[in-house]
């Protein structure tokens, strides 16, 4: 039995303690936002947040996350009330296909909870871990700065 901390809520799972993360999230708490990419960490389209680090979670197994804060996409925002970076990508229309736009929205969330306003060179640097092939690169630029603005806003006490 395992005791993981997801999006602020504990579960105890009855998983061999070496099973990647992403098998947990996806088959044993229905959170299908990280995606099965390459399942070596090579892609990123399994990024999930741990302890606010972006990491890859077809290669985490969970026997290292007890007691940790795990956060996925569906722990930062929803439909109605979504966060800051998953409205700028819907407003950028930063996806395409939608495979990687998942773990391109937690790392850029890490970046932007470290760095409130990353230039072009950090956002590019922070990302590069992620593979998107679908060639929406500039918009989801546009999308991290634009998240950067409503955080910057929001902090100010404005409406966004």
């Amino acid at each position: 039995m395992v005791t993981l901390n997801v999006n602020g809520r504990e579960q105890d799972v009855d998983v061999d303690p070496r099973t990647p993360l992403l098998y947990v999230l996806r088959e044993d708490f229905q959170l299908n936002a990280a995606k099965f990419g390459c399942g070596l960490g090579q892609c990123g389209a399994c990024t999930v947040l741990v302890e606010g680090e972006a990491v890859f979670s077809c290669v985490t197994p969970v026997a290292l996350l007890q007691g940790r804060d795990i956060t996925t996409l569906e722990g930062l925002g929803t439909l109605q009330k979504p966060a800051p970076i998953q409205r700028a990508f819907i407003e950028e229309q930063a996806a395409q296909c939608g495979y990687c736009i998942p773990g391109m929205m937690i790392r850029a969330h890490a970046l932007l909870q470290k760095n409130p306003q990353p230039s072009d060179a950090d956002i590019r640097a922070a990302l590069e871990p992620n593979l998107c092939r679908c060639g929406t690169h500039m918009r989801i630029l546009r999308a991290v700065r634009r998240a950067a603005r409503m955080m910057q806003t929001a902090q100010a006490g404005q409406t966004p």
